[in-house]
């Protein structure tokens, strides 16, 4: 990797009170000598972690405004390399010029402009990060809901990475015991009985299991849930996508066909993010000759095909048509529906959920709201939500992989040990296969074509 000095503009692009100009490098003395050191005036050499308001001044000494300078030493910083901040007036133009002055006064040492992710990036090189807690900096910043901040926080704080630690530990301790029994091969199955392998290694799995449980609940408050409304014509998609927001978002008339396109609202439940997409309505029984409402059924299809959940819309007024189940026999397989029976203020059912089989029912009126809570609940009971109040760490899918290649090699490692002649040195290997995946995680086992992946998601400046 590139150890040369790195600087960006670390707030977003555009007008703000405060713009903030970071620069980071083994040592960036000659760089502060240049920009602060000329005045007679000037408090050069900075002293660490001291704010000073200072002016900023081009190469001419000429003034380009003037604002406060920090100043951390290696390896006390975010990066574990030296780190200098100017914060200044936030708008565009005055942080571009102090960019080039800085970038003018760094020549000499190669300072250049950072790329996405390179600060965080370094800051896991150089140990002030493990890799979970890298992308945890990503997913604080990107959190849409106030759940999925606090569970990235907790990821930040090295939450997740302490269990993952742990879990590791763990293995590596019975990994000891199995492989320096295989030196002594006369005592080598008795000793890892009396050692209760099989104990040990049951409670490995538990915590795994654990684990991932929370993980999972965290990788959806980052991901949220991809919702569909799908149906025929008239059913009240519409209405419930405004009843689920709240708002008149989508037009409602007693006209077959009002929505021609998608029209997308994301929402939370119970901080859990969900993108509602209203889509055209299906004809099935007659193609239609008007284009636009072709191309809005094409359309509906292809989110229908993307979806995490299909609401597949119902008039209980009228009961299930051939129409109706045609529909629901397009929809793709793997998906989870929930058969939503509208217009029950019409029919005169009560609001309630129903599971036939693996049909989920939902019974409810979007014109008086009745059942509206029923189907809220009943989405994140489908997507696997479970309230686990302040335990819950922000996980990415690939963690969750992970764990799930280290559960199948824990598995496989418990059908070794239960046999009645263990094969230690397979048992070992599962163990050591297990321990890497897990390792993936914390990134003390980690590709660097996976870590360039991550970091060129974030944004500059971070």
């Amino acid at each position: 990797m590139d150890s040369s000095p790195i600087i960006a503009i670390a707030t977003a692009p555009g007008r703000g009170g405060v713009g903030i100009i970071r620069i980071s490098g083994k040592d960036l003395s000659s760089v502060m000598q240049e920009l602060f050191g000329r005045a007679s005036s000037s408090p050069f050499p900075l002293t660490p972690r001291h704010a000073y308001y200072l002016p900023f001044l081009d190469a001419e000494n000429n003034l380009i405004d003037k604002g406060i300078v920090l100043y951390f030493k290696a390896p006390h910083s975010y990066t574990g390399e030296d780190i200098l901040e100017l914060q200044g007036h936030g708008g565009p133009v005055v942080m571009q010029m102090l960019q080039e002055r800085c970038l003018e006064a760094g020549k000499n040492i190669g300072l250049r402009l950072a790329e996405p992710g390179e600060f965080t990036r370094r800051a896991f090189m150089n140990d002030k990060l493990d890799l979970a807690q890298a992308e945890a900096v990503a997913d604080l910043i990107d959190a849409t809901t106030e759940a999925a901040a606090r569970s990235a926080s907790r990821s930040l704080s090295g939450v997740f990475s302490r269990e993952i630690h742990e879990l590791v530990e763990q293995i590596i301790q019975l990994r000891i015991l199995v492989e320096s029994s295989l030196d002594f091969p006369e005592e080598d199955i008795e000793f890892v009985k009396k050692a209760d392998a099989t104990g040990r290694l049951a409670t490995i799995r538990t915590l795994l299991e654990n684990i991932f449980s929370q993980a999972a609940q965290g990788s959806l408050l980052r991901e949220g849930l991809h919702v569909v409304l799908a149906g025929q014509v008239n059913v009240g998609k519409s209405s419930l996508l405004n009843a689920l927001t709240g708002n008149n978002i989508a037009i409602v008339t007693p006209i077959a066909g009002t929505t021609r396109d998608k029209v997308v609202e994301t929402i939370q439940i119970s901080g859990v993010p969900i993108t509602l997409i209203d889509t055209a309505g299906l004809r099935t029984d007659q193609d239609t000759n008007d284009e636009v409402e072709k191309i809005g059924i094409e359309r509906a299809w292809n989110e229908i095909s993307r979806a995490d959940i299909i609401l597949h819309l119902l008039d209980a007024s009228q009961g299930p048509t051939r129409n109706d189940e045609k529909v629901a026999s397009a929809f793709p397989s793997g998906i989870p529906v929930i058969q939503v029976w509208n217009k029950i203020d019409l029919s005169g059912h009560r609001p309630s959920v129903d599971h036939i089989l693996e049909t989920t029912q939902v019974y409810l009126s979007t014109h008086d709201g009745r059942g509206i809570d029923l189907l809220r609940d009943e989405l994140l009971r489908v997507a696997g939500w479970h309230q686990t109040g302040e335990s819950t760490y922000l996980a990415r899918e690939r963690h969750l992989i992970a764990m799930k290649v280290a559960g199948d090699h824990l598995a496989i490692a418990t059908q070794h040990v239960e046999q009645e002649k263990p094969p230690l040195d397979l048992l070992a290997e599962e163990l050591r296969l297990a321990q890497d995946a897990l390792n993936s995680i914390t990134g003390n086992f980690t590709s660097d074509d996976l870590l360039g992946m991550i970091f060129a998601r974030f944004c500059i400046g971070k």
